[in-house]
């Protein structure tokens, strides 16, 4: 699906985005972000919610125009082929089953569990030729499948994201906590249930519907582009920057010739104007 970042109050709507929880279920820290109440549901201030959207997104463009990532997270049922496909989109990398503990504070474990997955993997792609029987090559599918479902998102994460999307943080509250104790800062979907304590950007939406969840799911993504896109446009400006003073100026009395640094190049055709050369004939017309 492609999203949009510009959402309006009506698409909010129409996703259901509005619907909280029973009023018995709230969570009081929610209250400045609750329009009322309607047939025992809170009904969540859907014009907060869009000017605490288009805060975080904006900072997600930010992070991700920086080179860093985001972490898209989201375990609940609901969530998780969204998350997945979503993030794919997005060229980052998410978790949508069980949030393995320590995945951010002890990555040094779960690098171990996902050089696991690969020599499994190498295994299996090697059939009989392993030197392992047929049933234990059929345990290790079931192990491969397991790793998959809790790492396969990850597992060409190689550092800490630079900020975490999280869907429904009292159900990611493991997750949360870890992203705290490193100054990783968070983009949460919020309901009227959850405890907003420690998220630094708060979306308060119904994050149990699914037509909500793809909608704030896409605008993230399409916030991630948007920074990639600022990110490439930073990297060209750099390597024309680059190009640029690797050109020396050969000066000489009746004119100025610019030719590129050898070292630039991996190696001269025969016959190539060098520096060497320019240099000689710069020597030449200054001595005219």
């Amino acid at each position: 699906m492609t999203g949009q970042t510009d959402v309006t109050v009506k698409q909010m709507l129409e996703a259901g985005a509005h619907f909280g929880h029973h009023t018995h279920l709230w969570n009081p820290r929610m209250k400045p972000y609750i329009f009322g109440a309607r047939n025992g549901v809170h009904i969540i201030d859907l014009q907060k919610t869009l000017d605490m959207a288009q805060r975080a997104l904006q900072c997600i463009e930010n992070v991700v125009s920086q080179g860093q990532f985001v972490l898209f997270i989201g375990t609940k049922k609901q969530a998780q082929v969204i998350i997945a496909d979503e993030a794919k989109r997005a060229g980052m990398y998410y978790v949508n089953h069980r949030w393995l503990g320590g995945t951010l504070t002890n990555f040094k474990t779960i690098k171990a569990s996902i050089d696991r997955l690969n020599e499994l993997e190498e295994i299996q792609k090697q059939g009989d030729e392993s030197g392992y029987k047929k049933k234990e090559r059929l345990l290790m599918s079931k192990d491969i499948s397991k790793l998959l479902r809790s790492l396969g998102g990850i597992r060409e994460m190689t550092r800490l994201p630079g900020l975490l999307f999280v869907i429904d943080p009292r159900k990611e509250h493991i997750a949360i906590c870890e992203a705290q104790k490193l100054g990783i800062p968070i983009v949460a979907l919020t309901d009227t249930n959850c405890d907003p304590e420690g998220v630094a950007y708060l979306i308060p939406a119904n994050d149990d519907a699914i037509k909500s969840i793809r909608l704030f799911t896409s605008m993230i993504a399409d916030a991630c582009l948007k920074g990639s896109e600022k990110r490439q446009e930073v990297i060209r400006s750099e390597v024309e920057d680059k190009d640029s003073s690797r050109r020396e100026e050969v000066t000489g009395s009746k004119g100025v010739a610019y030719v590129a640094v050898a070292d630039s190049y991996e190696g001269e055709a025969e016959g190539s104007y060098s520096l060497d050369d320019a240099e000689k004939d710069a020597e030449k017309v200054g001595s005219e």
